[in-house]
């Protein structure tokens, strides 16, 4: 890796994420009100979606941004397929399930993160990345979900045969899972979800001049909004450091490894597609990422045989640390000689 890319670690936001850390070890009482940190993620989905929007109203539903969107539906689908295969040797089927619907989707909040590094290296995405953010959310927890319904009908089965004694010894301890409709009601209807869908289409829709109105509320602020969440991120990631340890090392190396899995899918993918660097870095970023929001926030009540403890702090406190401080600057130096 080119060295001069790790200057990155000295932008302010993530400088700020450090200090988010460093408060947390030490044990300060700062902490940022809940509601304040709800109004900075959702001005973020905001501001990433009206921006993408925008973008893509410039440039149109081009061959670019179909490839983009195609590949990026196909590694929604491999990876999560991929995750489980791997970790159903080592975990349970649900855990296994629940942790690659969570590296199957994506984090926004690393999207972002990416995008403002890109971007400052004048490698500007196209609005289609966030079109592609989108679509990748859902189709992991669908799998995740099907798949956890396929090891719930061998568990019957195996119940039925006598393999398994007593009638109730691998009942859920979180009540029954919902319905396959509420599932999908749950994963398409969630609020940061249309948001960020809502930010898309309006900024496709509205002219040059509407922009240029909203530029210093989605662009002059966007930065030190960015650099103030990050801050509340690392107060967070220092808080679930503490549940490490009941991760144990195999699934702290799967949290790592696995975002190097995908990212090298997505970039040997992007480069076959002529993608140029900003879209081929922002695709790795997505193949990279979990899902600590939407994912868990599903998957709870969808498989609730499945620990939070283990998929929640393996995406909060093992994978977006590594794709933040060390991830996105690996990524983009990779994609500086493969793209076009």
């Amino acid at each position: 890796m080119d060295l001069s890319i790790l200057g990155s670690l000295t932008d302010p936001p993530i400088l700020f994420f450090f200090l988010g850390l460093f408060v947390a070890a030490v044990r300060s009482n700062l902490e940022i009100p809940a509601p304040v940190t709800k109004f900075l993620s959702l001005y973020l989905l905001m501001a990433i979606g009206f921006k993408g929007g925008q973008a893509l109203r410039e440039t149109g539903l081009t061959g670019r941004a179909a490839a983009v969107i195609g590949i990026a539906l196909l590694l929604a689908l491999v990876i999560p397929a991929l995750g489980f295969l791997v970790l159903r040797r080592r975990v349970n089927e649900f855990d296994a399930a629940a942790i690659a619907a969570t590296y199957g989707s994506v984090s926004a909040v690393t999207f972002i993160a990416a995008t403002q590094f890109v971007t400052a290296r004048g490698e500007e995405p196209g609005g289609y990345m966030t079109v592609a953010l989108v679509l990748m959310e859902s189709p992991a927890i669908i799998m995740a979900v099907l798949l956890a319904t396929w090891a719930r009908s061998r568990q019957r089965s195996a119940q039925m045969a006598g393999d398994v004694a007593g009638a109730g010894a691998s009942g859920p301890a979180s009540g029954a899972p919902l319905s396959m409709r509420a599932i999908l009601h749950e994963a398409f209807t969630d609020g940061a979800h249309l948001l960020l869908i809502g930010s898309l289409v309006i900024g496709t829709m509205v002219g040059a001049d509407a922009g240029e109105a909203m530029s210093p509320f989605v662009n002059d602020m966007f930065k030190g909004l960015l650099a103030f969440f990050l801050l509340e991120m690392g107060l967070l990631v220092a808080r679930q450091l503490r549940e490490v340890r009941d991760v144990g090392p195999f699934l702290i190396g799967f949290g790592i490894v696995m975002p190097l899995i995908g990212a090298s899918m997505a970039l040997a993918l992007g480069a076959l597609a002529g993608l140029p660097v900003g879209d081929l870095t922002m695709l790795a970023v997505l193949a990279a990422s979990g899902s600590y929001i939407v994912v868990p926030a599903v998957v709870r009540y969808a498989i609730p045989e499945a620990r939070p403890s283990r998929y929640f702090t393996m995406a909060l406190a093992v994978t977006f640390p590594f794709n933040i401080v060390l991830g996105i600057p690996l990524y983009y130096t990779v994609a500086q000689h493969l793209g076009a």
